[in-house]
């Protein structure tokens, strides 16, 4: 048992714990700073955005604060907790260490010193119990917001003020560590993430490589690209026929798709239904998108934005996409290069790249050993965000531990 539960426990026993209002042990300080006043420029300023959810981390780094916040905004300084009204469940609740102003959906309540610490007050609103609170008293629904009148009537217990100090310490020690240990598996993941490039180079950056043929593409296969059929013609979709966009090309295998069209649409569009086994390339996307690939596993159409390669007897689909998923820094360099707001591929640029062709023996020999080390490599990366999700229900587990029968 932690020494914050200890204290919980024993003090409840001596009955020392007083219940208390949120509104009694706290107010809030709504004071505007409207985005022509002559200090609005010198403060820095924060956004939801800025604060990490449940350990409450402040993460802006930015001193620009002339372009930042320039509608209406609350100030703050080192006495306030920041509450996150907007979407009460990513339990926003941050304690500055500098003043300044902060978007109006975080709003700044001031402790009453005689009764409650200032770093108690922020633990007691990260509590599970008064998420729960702001969210049964939400207003909206896609974006819910916590009813701060409310709110602020959530009945809580407070202990003596060398009470708090015991339980503040101990928290305050706790997190630590699982700073700690979340900054040691997020270095684990950052570390994983970059043998990937290495373990592909493994297979097409070496001496060997160097006496296979090589082709280019449009002299290797056929390729194509789809389009989208007319949105208005509702007998074009919801039929039995996937058509794969450029997010669904995820470097694996393609087993059907988000949207699917009809029988009507293959035969009064330019769409063509391509088999089994084609290798699909993202030319445009948002993000990581361009340049990402998927080989199908059923026959399927595709959006203008995908690049088709069509299978032959001449390259396994696989090793071909491995070849691809080795070039996609390079590739993606080369359209940044060209210019442009959103860089894209386009099928030209494509057809003309140039790509290995060993014999198939040997394609199924690098396909084998690079589908072993991928495997492995997923698996690492699986265990790695497996304990990075155990981590991250730390905090709650703390405060509940810490808080038992305090409400």
């Amino acid at each position: 048992m932690s020494m914050a539960n200890r204290i919980t426990r024993q003090t409840h026993a001596d009955d020392v714990w007083q219940g208390f209002r949120l509104n009694e042990i706290c107010i809030e300080d709504r004071r505007i700073i409207g985005q022509n006043e002559s200090t609005t420029s010198s403060l820095r300023y924060l956004s939801l955005e800025d604060i990490e959810s449940e350990t409450g981390r402040i993460l802006a780094n930015s001193t620009d604060c002339v372009n930042q916040g320039k509608s209406t905004t609350f100030a703050f300084d080192e006495r306030h907790v920041l509450y996150g009204k907007l979407r009460p469940y990513l339990n926003k609740v941050a304690l500055p260490d500098f003043p300044g102003r902060c978007t109006t959906e975080l709003i700044p309540l001031l402790p009453n010193s005689e009764l409650v610490r200032r770093k108690y007050l922020a633990f007691l609103l990260r509590r599970k119990e008064t998420v729960l609170s702001a969210m049964r008293g939400k207003t909206g629904s896609r974006m819910p917001r916590a009813d701060m009148g409310q709110l602020l009537k959530t009945t809580v217990k407070i202990p003596p003020p060398s009470i708090q100090d015991h339980i503040i310490a101990n928290l305050e020690e706790q997190f630590a560590e699982v700073g700690c240990a979340r900054k040691a598996v997020e270095e684990q993941l950052q570390a994983a993430e970059a043998l990937l490039p290495g373990i592909l180079n493994s297979a097409f950056s070496t001496a060997p490589a160097k006496s296979w043929d090589w082709i280019r593409l449009n002299a290797l296969a056929e390729t194509c690209s789809g389009t989208t059929p007319s949105r208005g013609q509702k007998d074009f979709y919801g039929g039995d026929i996937p058509w794969v966009k450029t997010g669904e090309l995820k470097d694996g295998l393609i087993h059907s798709s988000e949207e699917k069209v009809t029988r009507e649409a293959l035969a009064h569009t330019s769409l063509r239904l391509l088999p089994k086994g084609t290798l699909l390339i993202a030319m445009y996307g948002q993000g990581q998108t361009r340049g990402r690939t998927g080989i199908l596993d059923c026959e399927a159409t595709t959006n203008q934005a995908c690049f088709a390669i069509l299978p032959n007897h001449r390259f396994l689909p696989l090793f071909l996409q491995f070849w691809f998923r080795h070039s996609y820094a390079r590739l993606r360099q080369l359209t940044e290069g060209r210019g442009g707001s959103q860089p894209n591929f386009n099928g030209n640029m494509l057809k003309s790249e140039v790509v290995p062709l060993p014999t198939l023996e040997e394609q199924q020999s690098i396909c084998d050993r690079l589908t072993m080390a991928l495997r492995e490599h997923q698996n690492l990366c699986a265990a790695l965000l497996e304990k990075q999700a155990a981590i991250s229900k730390l905090p709650a587990a703390l405060l509940r531990e810490a808080f038992t029968g305090a409400t």
